[in-house]
C-alpha cells in the first residue's frame, strides 16, 4: 500500500469519503424492510446516529428530543451547560459575536471553571424526562466527573482527547489508568479518538465498550491544519472495523466502533457504514436543527484552548427540526436532511437488510464520483455543487 515520496521515505495512500463509491451488486431490498439499528451493550436504538457532544449541538432538551426520535445525544461536561446556570445567556453572545470576535470570546467563555453541582444536575434534567443520558469529558476530568454522572443516573460516559492512547507518557501530571476505569465504572464507557489497527486493538483491551474512530474531519475542527495530524475516515475506519473483528475473534467479545466526524450528508454516512461502522457521529448536520443551542452557529471542541486553538466557529444556519434532519421530508437539495431515509434507501439499493450486511458491500475507488456528469449543479451551485 505504500508509495516512495521521497528517498529512504514511504507513505500510505489513504482515503476520504469523497474518493469512494458503494458499488450496487446482485441484489436489492426494499428499504422499508431494512433493519437500521444499533445494538450498544443491552440497548437497542432504532438510530445509529449520535449527535457529537459540542456545545453548538447538545444540551439536556436537544439529548431529550434525540432520545425520543431513537437515537443518542451525547452532552459535554467540560462545557458551557456545565459552567454556568444559565447557558442560554452564554450562547446568544456566542452567536451574535463577530467572525473576528468569535475565538477571543469562546476562549473567555471557557475559562470559568466547571460548576461541580451541575454535572449531576444536567443529568438529572434529562433522565427526568425520559431520556438517554450520555455524557463526555476530557482524560483529565474523567475520575471526578464519572462519580458525579453515575450517581445521577448517567447511562453511559464517554472520554474523547483529540488522540487517545493507552499508553500516554507525562511527568508534569498523573495520566488516566484507562484500564482502571473502565473496569471500575459502572456503566458503559466510550473512548476516543483514534484512527489506526494497533491503537484500536490496544483499546479494545482496556475494558471500554465502543470506539470513537477519527481525528480532525469535523466542520468546525482545524486539527489537521493546526497540527497536521489525521487520517482520511475511510481508511480510519476500515482500518478500525479490521482491528474490532481481530479482537471479537480472539476474545468472543465485539466491540462496536463510531465513525466520528467527516460526514454532512446521507452518503458520507451510508460510506461509513460500509467501510465497517456500527454507528457514525456527526456535530455539523445536527448543528443546523432548530433544537440545536447553537442558534445555527457550530464550534469546535478545542476552539477554547487558550494558547493553540484546533476549532473555529462557523455558521450552519437552522434549515429544519431535528426530526427533519433524521427522518424528512427533506427541505433541501444536498443530502444534509432525512439522513435515516438515505441510509435506508442506500442499504436496499445494495441489497443490505441490516448494518452488517452494509459492512460488507463492494467498494470502489471513484476519484470522480463527486463530479461526473455534476457541470450544471457546480456551475449553479445547487444539489452537489453546493
Amino acid at each position: 500500500m505504500a508509495e516512495w515520496i521521497g528517498k529512504d521515505r514511504r507513505a500510505r495512500r489513504c482515503y476520504g469519503f469523497d474518493e469512494i463509491a458503494l458499488c450496487p451488486g446482485e441484489k436489492t431490498a426494499n428499504p422499508n424492510e431494512v433493519d437500521t439499528s444499533f445494538t450498544f451493550g443491552k440497548k437497542k436504538f432504532k438510530v445509529p446516529i449520535l449527535a457529537a457532544a459540542m456545545d453548538g449541538v447538545v444540551d439536556v432538551k436537544f439529548a431529550v428530543e434525540m432520545s425520543r426520535q431513537g437515537g443518542i445525544a451525547v452532552l459535554n461536561l467540560d462545557g458551557i451547560q456545565t459552567r454556568y446556570e444559565n447557558p442560554d445567556e452564554v450562547l446568544d453572545r456566542i452567536a451574535k459575536a463577530s467572525p473576528a470576535e468569535a475565538t477571543e470570546l469562546i476562549q473567555k467563555v471557557y475559562s470559568l471553571p466547571v460548576i461541580d453541582k451541575l454535572v449531576a444536575k444536567r443529568v438529572l434534567e434529562i433522565k427526568k424526562q425520559k431520556g438517554t443520558a450520555v455524557v463526555s469529558c476530557i482524560p483529565a476530568h474523567a475520575e471526578k466527573f464519572a462519580k458525579q454522572a453515575v450517581s445521577a443516573g448517567a447511562d453511559i460516559f464517554v472520554i474523547q482527547s483529540t488522540v487517545t492512547t493507552p499508553k500516554h507518557i507525562a511527568k508534569e501530571y498523573k495520566s488516566l489508568d484507562l484500564f482502571k476505569f473502565c473496569k471500575n465504572t459502572k456503566i458503559p464507557v466510550i473512548l476516543g479518538n483514534c484512527v489506526t489497527y494497533e491503537t484500536t486493538v490496544e483499546l479494545m483491551e482496556t475494558g471500554a465498550a465502543g470506539l470513537l474512530i477519527g481525528v480532525g474531519p469535523g466542520a468546525a475542527c482545524t486539527t489537521r491544519g493546526v497540527l497536521g495530524i489525521g487520517v482520511p475516515q475511510v481508511t480510519a475506519t476500515v482500518d478500525a472495523a479490521a482491528a474490532r473483528d481481530f479482537h471479537f475473534k480472539r476474545t468472543g467479545k465485539y466491540i462496536p466502533i463510531i465513525t466520528d466526524g467527516g460526514m454532512n450528508r446521507g452518503g458520507d454516512i451510508c460510506k461509513a457504514f460500509a467501510s465497517g461502522a456500527d454507528a457514525v457521529m456527526i456535530g455539523s448536520s445536527f448543528a443546523r436543527a432548530k433544537e440545536a443551542p447553537g442558534r445555527g452557529y457550530h464550534w469546535g471542541m478545542a476552539t477554547s484552548n487558550v494558547n493553540l486553538p484546533r476549532g473555529t466557529r462557523i455558521y450552519v444556519g437552522q434549515t429544519g427540526t431535528l426530526k427533519e434532519i433524521l427522518f424528512g421530508p427533506a427541505k433541501v437539495d444536498d443530502g444534509s436532511q432525512n439522513l435515516m431515509g438515505a441510509l435506508k434507501t442506500s442499504m436496499g439499493s445494495l441489497g443490505a437488510l441490516n448494518l452488517k450486511e452494509m459492512q460488507d458491500v463492494e467498494i470502489i475507488i471513484a476519484p470522480s464520483i463527486q463530479t461526473e456528469g455534476k457541470i450544471f449543479q457546480v456551475g449553479q451551485r445547487v444539489g452537489m455543487g453546493k
